[in-house]
């Protein structure tokens, strides 16, 4: 199918703002420019809280997002998207809105550290910690711990599933979801969707070999399942997935061969490919239709993943 009419206009806007590849500026301008980009707004929630937790050796950012209501809340971890490179918490926050107000969970949104200056494991690392301390502390926060979920978008889709995995491989915090929108899961850089849409889609292929180098640089294993989660020899035992991805995206191929693998696995698995989208679509102004519609099938999900607790 061709570009979306509505996705189309957008990229337009993107375009006439005349920004450069992060490439050829480096990531802290590209941080900057990033920053510029006019962002949708997402709808009012009861209250926002901004904190950070301890960690080992620094504290972390978190932003919560709490719902309408007397908890114990079902909560979702979310991670922003930005290639482990760019990014904060501003980056998701329509998307943390929609989910709360339309859900009624709780979401933790969590600033992880960035590449080149934090490569490989500081990311997923962070993620882990924030789900962990989530769970320790779930009474005090409104969170009920028998249903936490994680997700995120690309980059932020990349953590979601390590943490997952972690999660498995380590005996905790118990997840009942896992959403992962247009995840970065591979350095594949030579599958169809990766040559078919490498210009002009948004995300370009070029700047996704620019972004896996500033985060695993040359030291890293690619095939360590914790930075490349499509590496993973065994993907049984992890929560009921839904990924979503755009027909235009790079990223296409790796999302739906995962898809794949999880539902080998036995792991209840939903993967729609929307057609005429681009990478990170679902994050457009409710103008667009296939946005709309993307995130009220995460909404779908989440909705079902949190009602099943205890339903058995």
């Amino acid at each position: 199918m061709p570009l979306d009419p509505q996705i189309k206009a957008v990229l337009e806007q993107i375009e006439a703002l005349g920004l450069p590849p992060h490439y050829e500026v480096g990531a802290v301008q590209a941080r900057v420019n990033a920053a510029s980009r006019p962002r949708a707004k997402g709808p009012e929630v009861t209250y926002v809280e901004d904190r950070s937790i301890p960690t080992n050796d620094f504290r972390l950012p978190i932003r919560i997002y709490h719902p309408c209501g007397n908890g114990p809340f079902p909560a979702i971890m979310w991670a922003h998207g930005g290639g482990m490179v760019i990014g904060t918490l501003e980056t998701s926050d329509y998307i943390c809105r929609q989910i709360c107000v339309n859900v009624g969970c709780v979401v933790v949104s969590v600033d992880y550290r960035l590449a080149p200056e934090y490569p490989f494991p500081a990311a997923p690392d962070d993620f882990y910690a924030a789900t962990k301390w989530v769970a320790d502390n779930a009474e005090g926060l409104g969170v009920d711990v028998s249903r936490i979920s994680v997700g995120g978008e690309s980059s932020g889709g990349n953590l979601a599933a390590v943490v997952a995995l972690m999660a498995r491989d380590r005996g905790g915090p118990a997840l009942v979801h896992q959403t992962l929108i247009n995840p970065m899961l591979d350095t594949d850089f030579d599958t169809n969707s990766y040559l078919d849409n490498a210009e002009g889609y948004f995300l370009t292929r070029k700047t996704m070999m620019w972004y896996w180098k500033q985060y695993l640089g040359s030291n890293v294993d690619h095939k360590n399942p914790y930075a490349t989660p499509l590496a993973a020899p065994d993907l049984s035992g992890l929560p009921p997935s839904l990924l979503i991805v755009g027909e235009f995206d790079p990223l296409r191929d790796e999302t739906e061969s995962y898809a794949a693998r999880l539902a080998n696995a036995g792991v209840v698995t939903t993967c729609t490919r929307y057609d005429g989208g681009v990478h990170n679509f679902f994050n457009m102004p409710a103008t667009v239709n296939k946005a709309t519609q993307a995130v009220e099938q995460i909404t779908e999900a989440l909705k079902v993943a949190f009602a099943s607790v205890g339903a058995e």
